[in-house]
């Protein structure tokens, strides 16, 4: 069977190793990029091709999953320490030795960051957002902003300096909007996997429980693929967020459904999308009309970023992948690890179960948590290793992309 795939003007992406990319500037751009709404007809398409490189802009000896940037080339992650504060990390965006410009109190195990627009650094950890002011002279120690958004992990700013915040650590699919007063409030709900019908003492519901492969196991013979344990369990639904440039459409990510969500917020912040389908779940959940598009190849994405065409970018860690959403919701493979000649496992890089994109002016770069699941398991192969020296790592692709990132916060 023959597959059509779109394409990105002045793009040439690949499903392998290496991606060979022709930029075309934009006019009126001069970045090279364009500002499109979401939905436009118009803008980049993308089809595979040629060849890609990546370079490591940073090396952790520490886990690392978020990332973010500022406007002067620079990238921020936060590090999960065993013990003590957790630091986060600066690196120029085609790399170099990282400073240590602020910590978190710990306990502490950071996800998602971005940069309000007062300038402090947001970070997600746990259930609290930390906030600081980088300084890579003094390195301050973070104050809590707030403490209650249990699995706080997707962060990102609206027109009006409001924080959003996506719940990606219990699986219930919250989505908070958080004002200068520091109080979380629930928007809406990204439909959990499994309802609360049918349950008893705790332990039912109705739905499904995808799995991943491995950690979770099957038997397979010439007769069937037979689970042979319950590990590998995926259960969540709400993960990267990234406003479109018109401020006003909040993409996403669902790792469990490989799709990403749609929804839109007025003037004010409040929600314009239709929820309360199904009764099964609270009211306030969204409807599976909110869904902009679902697709095998986004199985597995947790960060997302927008492009300033509309364009979705997600790191599906699971595949050890980006995929790009184009406004107009095709789904297109950007780049996938080749596999090794040898063992035919995508797990040597340079994605090692990629996790948070983020789009440095024309830039691609993305953190390298080195989760041992899917594509990534054994996760022993590759620069990231769990018993290495560098335990995760910032890869940035060395050609540039035709379409320059959103100025973030957006304005």
């Amino acid at each position: 069977m023959r597959t059509t795939v779109p394409r990105l003007a002045g793009v040439l992406l690949a499903v392998g190793s290496a991606v060979a990319i022709t930029a075309t500037a934009f006019a009126g751009d001069p970045s090279g990029g364009t500002a499109l709404s979401p939905g436009s007809v118009a803008g980049p398409d993308i089809h595979p091709a040629g060849a890609a490189s990546f370079h490591s802009a940073l090396l952790s000896p520490l886990p690392i999953e978020g990332l973010t940037g500022d406007n002067h080339g620079f990238l921020y992650a936060p590090a999960r320490a065993a013990s003590g504060p957790c630091p986060v990390y600066r690196v120029p965006v085609r790399g170099g030795d990282p400073v240590v410009v602020g910590n978190l109190p710990a306990p502490c195990g950071p996800a998602g960051l971005a940069f309000g627009p007062d300038g402090r650094l947001y970070v997600g950890d746990g259930a609290r957002i930390d906030v600081l002011t980088p300084d890579a002279a003094n390195p301050p120690t973070a104050t809590v902003f707030t403490d209650a958004v249990a699995g706080a992990n997707g962060l990102a700013f609206d027109r009006r300096g409001q924080l959003w915040v996506s719940d990606g650590g219990t699986g219930a699919g919250r989505v908070w909007r958080i004002g200068p007063d520091g109080v979380p409030r629930i928007v809406f709900r990204v439909q959990p996997m499994v309802n609360e019908v049918n349950v008893t003492n705790g332990v039912g519901g109705i739905g499904r429980d995808p799995r991943s492969l491995p950690p979770g196991t099957v038997t397979i013979t010439p007769n069937g693929r037979a689970a042979a344990d319950t590990a590998g369990s995926q259960h969540i639904v709400a993960n990267g967020l990234a406003f479109a440039p018109d401020g006003r459409t909040l993409f996403i990510a669902d790792i469990a459904r490989g799709a990403i969500w749609r929804v839109g917020i007025d003037s004010r912040g409040a929600l314009r999308s239709p929820t309360g389908c199904d009764t099964t779940f609270s009211a306030d959940t969204l409807c599976l009309d909110d869904v902009f598009v679902a697709h095998p190849a986004l199985e597995g994405s947790d960060g997302i970023a927008v492009d300033r065409a509309g364009n979705v970018w997600a790191a599906a860690n699971e595949r050890n992948a980006i995929v790009v959403v184009t406004a107009r919701g095709q789904v297109v493979e950007f780049f996938r690890n080749a596999p090794d000649a040898a063992t035919r496992l995508r797990n040597t890089g340079p994605l090692e179960f990629p996790t948070s994109p983020f789009l440095a002016g024309r830039t691609l770069c993305v953190t390298s948590s080195d989760g041992s699941r899917r594509d990534n398991a054994p996760n022993t192969g590759g620069e990231a290793s769990p018993t290495g020296t560098a335990r995760a790592k910032i890869s940035c692709l060395d050609q540039p992309l035709p379409v320059a990132g959103l100025t973030l916060p957006i304005r």
